[in-house]
């Protein structure tokens, strides 16, 4: 069966950390393009921060950058999002999807609402509050 299981989500407080984990199974994440989106009830999903497995090329939306960082286990098979110094407008439920071709610019993975997306997890809620 060919999964993503997310987990690593909760509530913490302001200026604290989560890390969450995105687990593939049923196939390898070698070569894929993961990406890490959220969303908040009544707003657009949004791109978060996306990764090529094949040459290594990330991205990050603008809020992110500086506080949180992708990266890959290929031997776990696990995708992660370290989140630092979150903020209360980073609540929302995070999401991990997958694209067996990832683009010429990993951008695209993130920002272009259209793409159509391999497979998807079954999200996990982060919550920033004091």
């Amino acid at each position: 069966q060919l999964q993503l299981v997310e987990s690593g989500g909760g509530l913490v407080q302001p200026g604290g950390s989560l890390r969450l984990s995105c687990a593939a199974s049923g196939f390898s994440l070698d070569g894929y393009a993961i990406g890490w989106f959220r969303q908040v009830p009544g707003k657009e999903r949004e791109g978060v921060s996306c990764i090529s497995n094949r040459d290594g090329s990330t991205y990050y939306r603008d809020s992110a950058k500086g506080r949180f960082t992708i990266s890959t286990n290929n031997a776990k098979n696990t995708v992660y999002l370290q989140m630092n110094n979150l903020k209360p407008e980073d609540t929302a439920v995070y999401y991990c999807a997958v694209l067996d071709t990832p683009p010429a610019i990993i951008q695209a993975m993130c920002v272009i609402s259209s793409y159509v997306m391999d497979y998807w997890g079954q999200g996990t809620q982060v919550t920033v509050s004091s």
